[in-house]
């Protein structure tokens, strides 16, 4: 790799690190290529990815980025998990780490934050911005379901009275 490339792989690692919700560094030594693949396919239909960089490479990118404490993970085999859902990338590690006991999670930075092993955990484990938008949307939306049947309950309430006075009426 010459100079040039390794400048570009710096700056896209920078740019990584600044757009991302959530980085996780995690060790991947002994994993298969299909495994791998496995992990990318789970990260993009998460809306996540996945990116294999030479340590050195994403400490120079790392300096002067608010997860820029993180450098410290990357050491050994390192494999970098993100997404700027700031739940998406944990989720898919979780998940993985789970069922390949050779993806070893470190730790990782959620912005400013610097993650350990349970700060990732913890972070897959909180609703993903789908769900929170939806709950949101649900609890903007039964008030005014609640104000509609307020309203129209004393209408149905009248009706209800006319017919039984109507009855009456046609069986006295």
């Amino acid at each position: 790799m010459d100079r040039a490339q390794k400048e570009k792989v710096v700056e896209e690692l920078g740019q990584i690190f600044e757009s991302s919700g959530v980085v996780v560094v995690a060790h991947y030594a002994g994993l298969t290529v299909a495994e791998m693949q496995d992990l990318r396919a789970r990260a993009s239909e998460a809306e996540a990815s996945v990116r294999v960089a030479k340590n050195r490479l994403a400490k120079i990118a790392l300096e002067g980025k608010p997860c820029e404490s993180m450098g410290s993970l990357l050491t050994g085999m390192t494999v970098l998990t993100y997404s700027e859902d700031p739940v998406a990338a944990a989720k898919v590690a979780e998940d993985y780490a789970k069922e390949n006991k050779k993806f070893e999670i470190l730790g990782g930075a959620m912005g400013e934050n610097a993650l350990d092993r349970a700060g990732v955990e913890a972070v897959s484990k909180m609703p993903s911005r789908e769900e929170l938008i939806a709950t949101i949307a649900g609890m903007l939306g039964a008030p005014a379901s609640n104000i509609a049947g307020a309203i129209g309950a004393p209408a149905s309430n009248i009706a209800s009275i006319l017919t039984t006075i109507e009855e009456k009426a046609e069986a006295a």
